[in-house]
Parts: C-alpha cells; structure tokens; sequence
C-alpha cells in the first residue's frame, strides 16, 4: 500500500483549512451602515415617502419611481442632492432620473458618505412644479441608542356639537428621536394591519374608529403604540368645491414698477363650499411651503417668485398662484429745496429807479428729484405760478416775493425783489392807443381805456400786438398789468377779471 497518497490528501486538507481560517479572518468589503429610500408615485406634489433623518457614514440611497410605488402614468422624475444652498451641507453629489420604464424598471441605487449637518434634496418633474425636502444627520457613534423615538398624533376635521367629525377625521402622526433618527413611522386603523405612514390619514367611514402608531429609529428601537379614539359622522353637505385665493404685492415703486427696498404680499382666500378655509400657503423663491398667517414682506434685493394656495376644511386645495416682481436699493432721500433766485431787468434812471417797466426773470435749479413748480407773489397779491418772466409796468414801488418746490415735496425759502417803477416822461408811448375802451383782438371789454399816468394807456400796457411764444405767455402777461393796475387803483378787481377773460378768449399767442 502506498503510503504517500494519504500524506497528500492529509497535507492538501491542511492547505485547505489554513485558507478557509485566512478567509475568514479577512476584512469583508465595506458596506453601508444605513439604506435610506425615496419613493414617488403618480402625485406631482408630493413625494410617497422620504426620509428626514440618518446618521453620518456610508449610506446606500434607493430612488424608487416605479409601478410598484404608485406611477401608474410612467411620469419620469429626478432625485437630486442639492449642492449651492447656503445653510446645507454641500459633500453628497446624487442626480438620478428613474422612470418605470427604464433599464432598472425605476428602482436605482447608490452609496454616498453622509456627514454631520441638513441636506437639502428636491425632485423634479418635467412641465411641473419642484419638490423640495430636507435630511438631518447625526453624528451617530458613542454609546448604543436604546431609547425609541417619541411619538403623538393628533386628529383634525370640523365636528358637530357632539363633537363627532363631519365627513372625515383626518389623524396627523410626528415621530422624533435625540439618538440615531427616526426610520419609520406606521399606523394601523381600527386593528386592520400596521402600514407605513407618509401622509396625515383619512378616516371618512362613518362610526367610531382608533388609529394606533408608532415608530422604529435607525438602531431598531421601537415605541410603544398609541392610539386615538374619535368618531365620524356624515358629512352634512359635501364640499368640493376649492377655495379661491389671490394675492396683492403693496410697497413703493420706481418708474419702471420696481419695488424700492421693500416689497410686501397680502394673500386672502375665500370658500363658497361650505367648509370654510383651513389654511393659506406660500413659497417663495422655490422654498418650502410656510404656512400664511401674515403678510410676507420681502427685502432682498432682486428678483422674486411667490407662490400661493389654499385649502378648505373638506381638504380641497386651490390652483397655486404667483406674484412675482423685482425689489431694488431705494434712492437716497431728496431732502434738499431747489436753489432759488430772481434778476430784475429794464432800463434805469440815474437814482436805479427803472422807467415805465420792471421784468422780473425766476429761476430755480434742484440737483435731486428735479424743480416741480415756481410761484411769484407780486405786493400784496395772491400767489401765482410763474411761467414767463412778470412785467409790471405801474408806477411806483414793488416788491416780488417767489419761491420753488421739488418733486420730493421741499420747498425753498420765500425770497423777495424790490424795485421802483417811475415814469419816463409824456413820450413813453409814442404811437400809443387812445381808443376808448379797452380791446382785445376784436372784443371790446367796455372798460375805459384810462391812461395809467406815463403817458401809457391800458391797451399799450397789454400790447396785443407783441409776439408771445404762447397763448398762455399771453395770458399770463394780461394777468400781471391788470395785477399792477389793480393794486394802483387804475382798475377794479371786476373790471381786472374782465380784460383777463377777454385775453383767454382770444386767439393772441396760438401758432398760426
């Protein structure tokens, strides 16, 4: 018998036994310490479950769009990891699309590095609006969690006086954990069956019902179950009918419609359902949605996008509206008044006194929001816009009071003018009209035509036949030598506002 042959198969069994104790003392490859899932169905506002919190390492992220999910329309939606979001952390890129009807039938996977801090994720849906969620991470580690999370449910609906629910209860579920994260949240209605909790439940059969819940964190603890008893009534009358909700932006504006510094939006809605309104919503700029209980103002500079609906007590949400506008730096504030002043010309005697007529020019200047108006009192007359420099050609002494406001609303200082108007002697008026009564382009007024005491009379003081630049220049001139004549007791107020309509009557001034 050879002996040799045992000695190979004892020495190949000792090979095989050092190899199989190598192996199994070796380091497996490293897998991830937490599965974390996102899944989404035929809703385009929201997803069918996602996660809100996890610890750091390696985690292996699931992104499920598929018919098992509830996409029943095959609508391809993309799961993406945000990475410019201040306030987030930035160290997790991830970017998938999934489609039921892809390679993977809409399931997809892969295995990231979670760090300490709130992720910031959204899914996009092409023709359709943006979901937007949020992923706290702990910094897991130290001692084992044992404590399970804390849970509580409250239950919501309009009720009667019994207090029994209209139609509906709708029963609300919150889960936290301080250790490791909550993992799941699950309910079971009356006893039929736990299942995963993604959204508020709906009881609507009529009669009495318990909701129990509870939740599971990522070390596995569990809570234990809770339980709210309520009943349900039938509904009264069935509201289907949404609210309807509008939105108006208030705040100063430039010309061309933008805000300045500060833009603020009113949002009201009504209910002609029945069930009147539970809740206004807004998002702004692509934010999640806040629920509205005053109006938003909004101060960043730039360009924004508010968004806005409503839901009514019998759950129906209305049409989601935008505003959207453009906030600017505010100018500086013009508090300045205009510059001011006024220059007296005309010829002069020796003594300064001015012969037969004083023209007093004003002019205003404003380096801020512009010159709105000039005004110009002449002795004791009343306050008069000034438009063309003010003749006065009665004798004697004057005084020519002005002033300018800006369109800020600053109004200079009142200045004044003071001069002397002396007669230049029986030839003043050389070719002068000595008609009887005073007359203007055609339209006798019957007033006298008086001679004002320099050999002028009222026809040559008004001077029709001067070239105006306008027919209010005209007029203005009219108002300024009855002014005058008025104060020197040459004319009656009645028969000044006489000569003045004439003077707006006629075509003196129009282009011709």
């Amino acid at each position: 018998m050879n002996r040799t042959i045992p000695r190979l198969r004892a020495g190949a069994a000792l090979i095989v036994a050092l190899l199989l104790a190598v192996l199994a003392g070796a380091t497996p490859p490293a897998a991830a310490a937490q599965t974390l899932t996102w899944t989404a169905s035929d809703d385009i506002t929201a997803y069918r479950s996602a996660p809100t919190t996890a610890v750091a390492g390696a985690t292996t992220i699931v992104w499920e769009n598929s018919a098992a999910t509830g996409n029943t329309t095959g609508m391809p939606h993309t799961l993406t990891f945000d990475t410019s979001t201040d306030g987030y952390n930035h160290d997790v890129t991830v970017n998938i699309l999934a489609s039921p009807f892809d390679a993977n039938n809409g399931r997809h996977q892969t295995t990231v590095t979670l760090t300490p801090g709130k992720y910031r994720y959204f899914c996009t849906i092409p023709g359709h609006s943006t979901m937007v969620g949020e992923l706290t991470v702990t910094a897991g580690g130290g001692d084992p969690d044992t404590t399970a999370p804390t849970v509580t449910a409250q239950v919501s609906g309009s009720r009667d006086t019994q207090g029994a629910y209209l139609g509906s209860a709708t029963v609300t579920v919150a889960a936290s954990d301080t250790g490791s994260g909550v993992r799941a949240v699950e309910y079971q209605v009356d006893d039929t069956g736990w299942q995963a909790y993604t959204a508020p439940v709906v009881v609507s059969a009529a009669g009495d019902h318990a909701v129990q819940y509870r939740a599971t964190d990522n070390a596995g603890n569990t809570s234990a179950a809770g339980s709210v008893s309520f009943r349900v009534a039938p509904a009264q009358q069935q509201d289907t009918t949404p609210p309807v909700v509008s939105g108006q932006v208030a705040g100063d504006r430039d010309s061309a419609g933008n805000y300045l510094g500060t833009a603020t939006t009113t949002v009201t809605a009504t209910d002609s359902g029945g069930s009147g309104v539970a809740r206004i919503e807004y998002q702004l700029d692509g934010g999640a949605w806040t629920v509205y209980t005053a109006p938003v103002t909004v101060t960043a500079v730039g360009a924004h996008m508010l968004h806005y609906r409503a839901t009514d007590n019998a759950g129906n949400t209305s049409a989601e509206q935008m505003a959207h506008f453009t906030i600017v730096t505010p100018p500086v504030p013009d508090t300045t008044p205009p510059v001011v002043g006024a220059t007296v010309t005309g010829e002069r005697a020796g003594n300064g006194d001015y012969l037969g007529t004083a023209t007093v020019t004003v002019t205003a200047t404003d380096a801020g929001t512009g010159v709105k108006s000039i005004e110009y009192r002449l002795d004791d007359g009343a306050w008069t816009a000034y438009t063309v420099p003010v003749a006065v050609a009665v004798l004697g002494a004057h005084t020519v009071r002005y002033r300018a406001s800006d369109n800020a609303g600053n109004t200079a200082a009142e200045k004044s003018a003071a001069f002397t108007v002396a007669e230049r002697g029986a030839d003043s008026c050389p070719d002068s009209d000595t008609r009887d009564t005073v007359v203007i382009d055609g339209v006798d007024t019957r007033i006298r035509n008086t001679d004002t005491g320099n050999g002028c009379t009222i026809n040559d003081l008004i001077a029709e036949r001067a070239v105006y630049p306008t027919h209010a220049a005209f007029v203005r001139h009219v108002e300024a030598v009855t002014t005058t004549l008025v104060t020197a007791g040459k004319l009656t107020q009645r028969q000044a506002g006489t000569i003045v309509r004439a003077a707006a009557a006629s075509n003196k001034g129009e282009p011709a």
